[in-house]
C-alpha cells in the first residue's frame, strides 16, 4: 500500500464511520438494530452502488472472527453476572439444545418446500441457528425487560456462536451425508465445553492478577482485560476448543470481578466493539452482490418464515422444557430471536471454502438477515408490553468507579449520581456508610465540596469515597442499595445486590 492509497483508504474510511454513527441515530428512532444500516451503507458502496470491489471470501472470514472476538468480549464485559446467574441455564439450553433443533427444522423445510440436498439443507439450517450478539445486546438494552428475559437472552447470545461455528465450519468441508454426525455432536459438545471452562481459568486468573498488580496508568486496564479475552481465544483456537465460548466466558468472569478502573475498561470496550460492529457488517454488505439476490429472494422468503415461525419456537419450547417459565415468556423469546448479520458471518465460511452454489446461500443469508430483522425488532417493544414482559418499575443505579491507593492499601471510589437515582436528597450521614471508609469530595458543577454529615445528595453530583480495600463491595453496595431504595434502604431489603425477581405471572 502506497502512501497516496493509503490517504485514500484513511478518507473514505472517515466518510463511511461518520455515516455509520449518524446511522446510529437513524436507527435508534426507528427501533432498528443499526447493523443492518451498516450493512445497507456496505452495499451502496460496493460493486453495485459506488463500485469499490471486495470479493475476497478469506480476507472477510478472517476479519468477521476477528470483529466477533471484540464484540463478545464487549457483550461479556457488560453483562450483570448477578443478572444472568438466575437464567444461564436457560441461556445455555437456547444456545446447544435450542441451536440443533433450530438447524434440524430449518433443514428439513428447506429440504422438502426448497427442494435442496441435505448437506446444503443442514448447512442453512446451521447458519440460521445463533442468535445475534451485537443485535441482541444493542436492542435488549435499550428495551426495559424484566431480568429473568434479558439474562436469558443476552447469555444465549453470547455462547450460541460457538457450536454454531463449529457446526457450519465441519459441515463446510465436508461434501457428502455420510458424515458421522455422532462424531459432529461430539466435537461440538467438546469444543464447547473445553473454551467456557479454558475462559473461565484465563479470567480467574487474569482478575487475581490485575487485582494484585498496580499499573502505571490506568489506561492500561482496559488494554490489559481486551487483551485477556484474546488470549483466552487464542489458547481456545490453539487447543482446537471453541476461541468464542472462551472469549464470551472469560470476559464475563474479568467484567464481574472488583478489578481497578472498571468503568474505564467498559467504555473501552464498548468504543472498539462499535467500531467492530462498523467495519464488520460494512464489509459484510461489500462483500454481497445485489445481482444475485432476485435469484435468491423466494428461497429467502421461504427460510425466513420457516425459521422465524417455526424453528424458533419450537426450539425455545424445546430448550426450555426443563424450566419454569410461562407461556408469555416463551412468546418473546421466540420473537426476541435477532438474527441480524451473525449468520452472514458465518455464511462467509462455505464462500471460503468453495461449496457447491455458496453465492447463492451467502444471498439468501443476507436477505433473510436484512429483512427478518427489519420485521421482528421494530416490534420488540411492542410485543414486551403487550405480554407484560415490561417490569413495573426501573431502578437506576450509582455509577460507581474505583481505583487502586496502594500505599494505603485502599481504593478510591468515585460515584456519580444519575437521574432517577434515589441518592438524590439523601444527607451524607444517611448513607450509613461503613465505619473506617471517608467520603472526602463532591463535585458539582464547577464547585467541589468537602461534604458534611447534613450535606444532601443532588442528582450529577460526583462523590469521591476512600475506602479501605475490605470494606470496598460493602461500599459499593450500600450506595447502590440507597441509589435505588433511598434512605430506607435496608428496611424494605435492598441490599445493593441483584436478587432474582418474583415470577409475577
Amino acid at each position: 500500500m502506497t502512501v497516496d492509497s493509503l490517504n485514500v483508504f484513511l478518507l473514505a474510511g472517515a466518510l463511511v464511520l461518520i455515516a455509520a454513527v449518524v446511522a446510529v441515530r437513524v436507527s435508534v428512532r426507528l427501533g432498528l438494530p443499526s447493523l443492518v444500516l451498516y450493512l445497507l451503507i456496505g452495499v451502496a458502496i460496493g460493486e453495485s452502488g459506488l463500485g469499490i470491489q471486495f470479493s475476497d471470501p478469506d480476507v472477510a472470514r478472517s476479519f468477521a472472527y476477528a470483529a466477533l472476538i471484540v464484540i463478545l468480549a464487549e457483550g461479556g464485559l457488560t453483562t450483570r453476572w448477578d443478572q444472568v446467574r438466575p437464567v444461564f441455564g436457560i441461556g445455555l439450553a437456547l444456545a446447544t439444545v435450542g441451536v440443533a433443533v433450530s438447524t434440524a427444522v430449518v433443514a428439513v423445510i428447506c429440504h422438502y418446500l426448497l427442494g435442496l440436498d441435505w448437506l446444503p439443507a443442514i448447512l442453512l439450517g446451521a447458519i440460521f441457528a445463533p442468535t445475534d450478539a451485537a443485535a441482541v445486546f444493542s436492542t435488549l438494552r435499550r428495551l426495559p425487560l424484566k431480568r429473568r428475559l434479558s439474562g436469558a437472552l443476552e447469555s444465549e447470545s453470547g455462547l450460541n456462536d460457538a457450536p454454531a461455528i463449529v457446526l457450519v465450519t465441519i459441515l463446510a468441508a465436508h461434501s457428502g451425508p455420510g458424515d458421522n454426525f455422532l462424531v459432529i455432536g461430539v466435537t461440538v459438545v467438546y469444543e464447547l465445553i473445553g473454551g467456557a471452562a479454558l475462559g473461565y481459568v484465563v479470567g480467574r486468573l487474569g482478575a487475581e492478577i490485575l487485582r494484585r498488580t498496580a499499573l502505571p496508568a490506568s489506561g492500561l486496564y482496559p488494554l490489559v482485560v481486551l487483551t485477556l479475552t484474546v488470549l483466552a481465544y487464542g489458547l481456545g483456537a490453539f487447543a482446537h476448543m471453541s476461541g468464542f465460548a472462551a472469549v464470551y466466558i472469560a470476559a464475563l468472569v474479568l467484567g464481574n470481578s472488583h478489578l481497578p478502573h472498571r468503568g474505564a475498561t467498559r467504555s473501552f470496550v464498548e468504543g472498539l466493539a462499535w467500531l467492530a460492529q462498523i467495519a464488520l457488517f460494512v464489509m459484510l454488505g461489500l462483500l454481497a452482490s445485489p445481482s444475485d439476490m432476485p435469484e435468491a429472494f423466494l428461497a429467502a422468503v421461504v427460510a425466513g418464515a420457516a425459521l422465524t415461525f417455526v424453528a424458533r419456537p419450537i426450539s425455545v419450547w424445546a430448550s426450555t422444557a426443563p424450566f419454569m417459565m410461562t407461556v408469555r415468556e416463551k412468546i418473546f423469546l421466540s420473537w426476541a430471536g435477532l438474527r441480524g448479520a451473525v449468520p452472514v458471518v458465518f455464511a462467509t465460511i462455505p464462500l471460503a471454502e468453495g461449496v457447491e452454489d455458496a453465492d447463492w446461500l451467502f444471498a439468501v443469508v443476507f436477505i433473510v438477515s436484512v429483512l427478518y430483522t427489519l420485521i421482528q425488532a421494530p416490534t420488540l417493544p411492542w410485543l414486551a408490553a403487550r405480554l407484560g414482559m415490561v417490569p413495573a418499575f426501573a431502578t437506576r443505579d450509582a455509577d460507581v468507579e474505583s481505583a487502586p491507593l496502594e500505599r494505603l492499601d485502599a481504593d478510591l471510589i468515585h460515584v456519580r449520581v444519575p437521574p432517577g437515582s434515589r441518592l438524590h436528597g439523601v444527607e451524607i450521614g444517611e448513607l450509613r456508610v461503613p465505619q473506617g471508609v471517608n467520603i472526602a469530595l463532591i463535585v458539582r458543577g464547577d464547585t467541589t465540596t468537602v461534604p458534611g454529615p447534613r450535606t444532601k445528595l443532588q442528582h450529577g453530583d460526583e462523590i469521591l469515597i476512600v475506602a479501605p480495600r475490605a470494606l470496598r463491595r460493602a461500599t459499593e453496595s450500600r450506595l447502590r442499595a440507597v441509589g435505588r431504595r433511598g434512605r430506607l434502604a435496608g428496611w424494605f431489603g435492598e441490599h445493593g445486590r441483584e436478587e432474582p425477581e418474583d415470577d409475577e405471572d
